[in-house]
């Protein structure tokens, strides 16, 4: 198996440069650039706004070539595997890889409580109405890792972490909120590492497509808000980022195909563009070749042994769920397909698959005045 990822410039070294700034203990490498422009700088502030979907060669296509974030980006790099919010903001947020957090896709095999789970949402796979389920909630507490870099400094206590998200405790309202949180955070004495979530283009991409002029117009916009926000700012590094590029995508139904149903163990999970596939045990020399059959120009398809041989979801001290949640196969897109199954959602664009468009994300780095 090629592993596109580069586990040594990914957004997980990126979240171990913050980590060292900060006087933090960090497992992986850190990214030498980043760690010289802090050392060079000094800023009392480290703003990281992560746009979620925004890829590199989406801002390619939505944005001048003399566009603020185009000048400012420093490189493109790789997100880590899958492309997909629940491994990668995770990764970003904690500077450990998926097989180390176990947060790996939208939905997940908990073998504890044998159930498919929408992790962020803590209900089951099949439950479109995502009604929290307690066990659920509690797994996810025992045996991922989700502690953000934030809350590590706050607890070390030399500097401050902050976290801004449009959910869960003291959101923001909108986006001019975030900004302007921001802004004041920022005017504040002391060092501080604030983290900022906006959910733009994702959102909007899912429903409509990653072409359309409406995401453009949001582009546009983050374009303009940041340049906006970088000059009322001082003695302040602002990193942009995204978890994921976007793909415009065809839904297969896997309802459709009968005779790979009646090979399945139970519900497939992780993500439609990397499709973890539990396999009834007297079904898996027919299930390999009747899927090559159907979807092989379309998904490579991987046994569990070699994506944990190929360290697909990173290296570093595997969690304890990470065998248990991953499949007997693996089927990661090439093309444009995506695979739905009972409780998946039909999107007009997707993600987590291995085309460039999905797993090139930006690294901006704007430097405001001293």
């Amino acid at each position: 198996m090629k592993v596109k990822n580069n586990y040594n410039e990914c957004l997980t070294n990126l979240a171990c440069s913050i980590r060292k700034y900060f006087n933090l203990d960090y497992k992986h490498n850190t990214l030498d650039y980043i760690d010289q422009i802090f050392d060079d700088y000094k800023p009392k502030n480290v703003v990281m706004i992560l746009c979620d979907g925004m890829g590199s060669n989406i801002m390619d296509r939505m944005l001048d070539k003399d566009a603020f974030l185009i000048k400012n980006r420093l490189k493109k790099i790789t997100t880590v595997f899958p492309a997909t919010t629940v491994a990668a903001t995770t990764s970003v947020m904690t500077g450990l890889n998926p097989c180390e957090t176990g947060m790996l896709g939208w939905h997940m095999y908990y073998k504890d409580i044998d159930k498919t789970i929408t992790v962020f949402m803590n209900s089951q796979k099949e439950d479109l109405d995502f009604n929290e389920l307690k066990e659920a909630s509690e797994y996810k507490k025992k045996h991922m890792i989700t502690k953000s870099i934030s809350e590590e400094i706050n607890e070390k206590g030399l500097y401050k972490g902050y976290l801004l998200f449009p959910f869960g405790n003291n959101a923001y309202n909108s986006i001019d909120d975030m900004f302007k949180q921001i802004e004041v955070l920022c005017n504040e004495d002391g060092r501080k590492y604030i983290y900022a979530y906006d959910t733009e283009p994702d959102h909007t991409m899912h429903e409509i497509g990653c072409d359309k002029e409406e995401v453009k117009e949001l582009i546009v916009d983050l374009n303009k808000r940041i340049e906006e926000l970088s000059s009322k700012l001082t003695d302040t590094i602002i990193i942009v980022v995204a978890d994921h590029g976007h793909l415009n995508v065809e839904n297969l139904f896997i309802k459709d195909y009968p005779d790979i149903e009646e090979c399945l163990l139970r519900n497939t999970s992780i993500e439609p563009r990397a499709v973890n596939f539990f396999i009834k045990p007297d079904k898996k020399e027919i299930f390999v070749s009747l899927f090559n059959k159907y979807f092989g120009n379309d998904f490579d398809l991987y046994s569990k042994e070699e994506v944990i041989d190929s360290k697909l979801f990173g290296d570093g001290i595997e969690n304890a769920i990470f065998k248990d949640a991953l499949g007997d196969y693996l089927a990661i897109g090439k093309t444009n397909k995506t695979l739905l199954y009972t409780g998946s959602q039909v999107l007009k664009s997707q993600h987590a698959g291995y085309t460039d468009d999905e797993i090139y994300v930006p690294l901006i780095v704007i430097k405001t005045r001293k």
